[in-house]
């Protein structure tokens, strides 16, 4: 089983065809009744859509006209794939107030750091300690992988979602700010109503083990009085930096516009028949705040190579705009380009639903009677 899952995620293609390909593999059906087990039939679509290279609406838009099945039937592929929109819609409408508790205060914390046994793939829970170890390797975890190391570190290790939260986003290909911030905060209490709890007997289900006797292998009533676990209890920061590559020498035709990439928007149809200057614009301060691995920076620019002409530039946005001099600016609309200048393009969507909405379930019934109606 475990050769099996290696198999499968060991390797991300960056061509734009081999993307396409893999899109136009999705079984949203088989998606439905397999995504929580590790071998489901998850679409490992998550680091492109993340890039930017392609879109929710993209992915939906296929599904729609290009499969045969009914919206009943594929409505909780759909939903799934609505959770990328609403926590990004909540990025957009919160902005740095999801990089602290957002409903709730955690509680209770014994520190702000993570429990070394994790950061070690030695938590003695082997699901989860092969699940880190794969994401070291690969740059991919499935999600309930994520949620149950995002438990035991902050529900049963006491620690602050938000370091951890940046260390899983550091070392992910689908490395998303406003998926993995809130989504640890939704485990962790603070965006959610109750914490996130999975026990041994659970974690053998889905992951295909056999393990007994562990500290999660209890009933789900003994969690909230658990003292911390001897293996979690020791603890550190994790040393996170960001490895960027040099510039390049831009060259920049100023009777042309320029368009503006960065590690949100990678995607190699954004004006392509325009003639243009096409900078991928990598800010330090950024990757200092919200820092990235080897692996994510060498996916990053793989991608980058769809994109016809592509210029590297380390750097601020301002001095960007000082290149460019009389060139217009365009870019793309995401809560961590506030500070860009130019024209603004918009992102695209799966629904017209925009705003901060409490819940995704409320978020999700905005979306239904539109999705209804495309159908």
């Amino acid at each position: 089983m475990n050769d099996l899952f290696d198999n499968k995620i060991r390797a991300f293609p960056t061509t734009y065809e081999d993307i396409l390909y893999r899109m136009k593999q999705v079984q949203p059906i088989k998606y439905g009744k397999t995504r929580n087990f590790l071998n489901g039939a998850v679409t490992y679509l998550s680091p492109y859509i993340s890039r930017g290279v392609i879109s929710t609406k993209q992915v939906l838009d296929w599904v729609r006209e290009e499969t045969p099945y009914s919206l009943s039937s594929m409505e909780k592929f759909i939903q799934e794939l609505a959770w990328r929109d609403y926590w990004q819609q909540v990025q957009k409408a919160k902005g740095e107030a999801i990089d602290h508790d957002l409903k709730n205060i955690q509680e209770p914390i014994a520190h702000t750091a993570m429990p070394i046994s994790i950061g070690q793939a030695q938590t003695g829970i082997e699901a989860i300690d092969r699940g880190i170890k794969n994401l070291y390797k690969t740059g991919y975890m499935h999600n309930h992988l994520r949620m149950y190391t995002a438990s035991i570190c902050c529900n049963m290790g006491q620690s602050h979602w938000k370091t951890p939260a940046k260390w899983m986003y550091y070392h992910l290909l689908d490395g998303d700010w406003a998926s993995n911030a809130l989504s640890w905060q939704w485990v962790a209490g603070a965006n959610s109503n109750k914490k996130y709890y999975a026990n041994q007997e659970n974690i053998n289900k889905y992951c295909f083990t056999k393990q007994r006797g562990s500290f999660l292998d209890v009933a789900y009533q003994d969690f909230p009085d658990m003292p911390v676990p001897e293996v979690l209890k020791e603890a550190a920061m994790p040393e996170l930096n960001t490895p960027l590559p040099e510039s390049d020498t831009l060259e920049i035709h100023m009777e042309v516009p320029t368009y503006v990439y960065n590690f949100y928007n990678l995607d190699p149809r954004w004006e392509q028949e325009e003639d243009a200057n096409r900078v991928l614009l990598l800010e330090p301060e950024h990757f200092e705040a919200y820092p990235i691995s080897q692996n994510s920076v060498d996916f990053m620019l793989g991608l980058g190579k769809n994109i016809k002409d592509l210029q590297v530039f380390v750097g601020s946005f301002s001095q960007l705009q000082q290149h460019c001099g009389a060139s217009e600016i365009h870019f793309k609309e995401h809560p961590f380009n506030e500070h860009y200048r130019g024209i603004e393009h918009e992102r695209d969507w799966m629904f017209h639903v925009e705003g901060y909405y409490r819940s995704f379930f409320a978020f999700w019934k905005k979306c239904q009677k539109e999705l209804k109606s495309a159908f």
